[in-house]
């Protein structure tokens, strides 16, 4: 497993240090945009080998070759002469440790209880209810375009999901990966998902690093982040949901601190952001509901001209119109999830996403749609589901059942959008307190960041709600969303707290991390004839130690040249 840990660091890794180093031997010295520019830069070479593969298997095996070789002579090349000054690269080598040993804690806390025989079976059940084999797609499909290129029909994966359905960022990065070593078992496959997923790391540091926000803020919201529902589902759990994240974290980053106010003047950076949030809807179309939270906060920041928006428009048509070029006549029509999501038209059919959505709107009508959208809030919240499980979770504690109780606190987390921020709810309360008693107490650099995340899940909840159709096939489930959402109101939920009450929010924040670690590290569901690895747990509790500490001890030093 370590092995496989290392190969897959390093593959996933190389094109992205090499992209930040370049940027940085070119003269670049802010650390969010080096950060932003090597996520950008991985998911797009990606995305090269994904284009490769389709053409045939010989270029694309080239292009992963080169990949490699390019990014490591690069390398060399941008630290040659040590015109990079130590202190950024210590910077920048802080979220790259931390991806590594956030990757390492979920990968052995998720084998825990063994199950690396049967990987991807196992991580449907590890953390969560018994989920769908969504993992499974993007490998499924990166078998057969390695074997086929773009000759022939490619199969339809059960459950009636075609090729073109899912967009095939993750697939790029398989592709990418496949000359260098696999397996039949699936290991390889989940090992480096994992560490894709984990990549919200690297976007998440951009983000707290812009903000400014201080050293024991940054280090409770990585480790509040880390040790979250959504991120130990959805990192273990591999399918493509957790990777956009990390693309719109980085974007976030750019649109939702200081930095917008000199980046909407650059035309270099438009090209950055587009390339991120098309990246991002390459992950997963879902990234809809984050992408337009960030584009409308940024507007009301302060809106860029003409060109920028010109040049971030064509950057933007460049990363998506290849792959709407694909589900229009590769293997069409590649629109079952808009139909699913906008209309509520889950059978599968002929019509065209447009003629769905005003079908379904027409078949509604006014008074059952608006229904439909205090449906989809009311989903968000989680009224009903909170004082279900409230009564769940005390029955089954005051029958000493643990494993039901936390069971019923991992399925609410889920579904719910505001019930997966769990405890940290009470930030908003804690900040309307401190207005009302102390406003000179507030750190006001942290105060901002708290606000503006909390602007932005706002907006980006209002969006979701009313555009997802809202019926019971198309209800704002967390799942069906972009998770950016909830690790926005964690940040702010933190940050919020920090600003103040800052020594009541470590202690409740270390709470809150400990409270999680509780609830999702017990087996409830163990693979038949396994038993626990102490070892993994071991590995699994080194690297937490390992990423609080690394999160702790970084500092930020002045920049030096621009």
């Amino acid at each position: 497993m370590l092995a496989l840990l290392a190969a897959h660091f390093v593959l996933t890794a190389l094109p992205g240090v090499a992209a930040a180093l370049l940027a940085a031997r070119l003269g670049v010295r802010a650390v969010p945009v080096l950060l932003a520019i090597g996520l950008a830069a991985t998911g797009a070479l990606a995305m090269l080998a994904f284009w490769s593969y389709y053409g045939n298997r010989t270029l694309g095996e080239t292009t992963s070759y080169f990949t490699v070789f390019a990014a490591a002579a690069a390398i060399g090349w941008s630290l040659h002469g040590r015109r990079i000054e130590p202190a950024l690269l210590r910077q920048l080598a802080v979220p790259l440790a931390l991806w590594m040993l956030g990757t390492a804690f979920l990968v052995y806390l998720g084998f825990a209880h063994g199950g690396s025989d049967q990987p991807l079976a196992t991580s449907a059940i590890r953390f969560s209810h018994q989920l769908p084999s969504d993992n499974s797609i993007p490998s499924f499909y990166a078998d057969w375009f390695l074997s086929h290129g773009h000759h022939g029909q490619p199969p339809v994966f059960p459950g009636e999901w075609l090729s073109s359905d899912r967009p095939p960022l993750q697939i790029g990065y398989v592709l990418a990966q496949r000359p260098f070593g696999w397996d039949t078992t699936g290991l390889h496959y989940q090992v480096l998902g994992v560490a894709l997923q984990q990549l919200w790391i690297v976007g998440l540091w951009a983000l707290l690093v812009a903000a400014k926000v201080g050293r024991v803020t940054r280090a409770l919201v990585a480790v509040t982040v880390l040790l979250s529902a959504v991120a130990i589902v959805n990192g273990f759990f591999v399918w493509p949901k957790m990777l956009p994240v990390a693309m719109l974290l980085a974007a976030a980053a750019l649109v939702l601190t200081p930095a917008w106010l000199q980046l909407r003047r650059s035309l270099w950076a438009a090209a950055l952001i587009a390339a991120l949030f098309g990246l991002a809807m390459l992950g997963h179309g879902a990234s809809v509901f984050g992408v337009v939270p960030l584009a409308l906060v940024a507007a009301y920041r302060g809106l860029p001209d003409w060109r920028w928006i010109g040049v971030a428009a064509l950057v933007g048509l460049a990363f998506m119109a290849p792959w709407s070029a694909y589900q229009k006549y590769g293997d069409p029509p590649g629109n079952r999830l808009a139909k699913w999501t906008l209309a509520g038209a889950e059978p599968i059919d002929g019509r065209g996403t447009l003629e769905s959505i005003l079908d379904s709107y027409g078949e509604a009508g006014l008074g059952q749609a608006v229904d439909y959208k205090v449906d989809n809030f009311a989903m968000m919240a989680g009224t009903e589901s909170i004082a279900e499980t409230a009564d769940k979770t005390a029955d089954a504690v005051g029958s000493g059942d643990l494993g039901s109780a936390a069971f019923e606190l991992r399925k609410t987390s889920f579904y719910n959008l505001l019930p997966s921020l769990g405890l940290l709810l009470i930030a908003p309360l804690a900040m309307a307190m401190a207005m009302a008693r102390a406003r000179g107490q507030r750190n006001p650099l942290e105060w901002s960041f708290a606000l503006t995340c909390f602007a932005a899940l706002l907006v980006g909840a209002v969006a979701w709600g009313l555009l997802a159709f809202g019926s019971a096939a198309a209800r704002t489930s967390l799942h069906v969303g972009s998770y950016l959402l909830p690790v926005l109101g964690l940040c702010g939920a933190v940050a919020g707290l920090r600003a103040t009450f800052p020594r009541f929010a470590t202690y409740f924040v270390s709470f809150n991390a400990l409270l999680m670690l509780a609830i999702y590290a017990p087996v409830l569901d163990p693979v038949p004839g396994s038993d626990v690895s102490f070892l993994a747990v071991l590995i699994a509790a080194v690297s937490l130690a390992g990423f609080v500490a690394v999160a702790l001890r970084a500092r930020l030093e002045p920049p030096g040249r621009r």
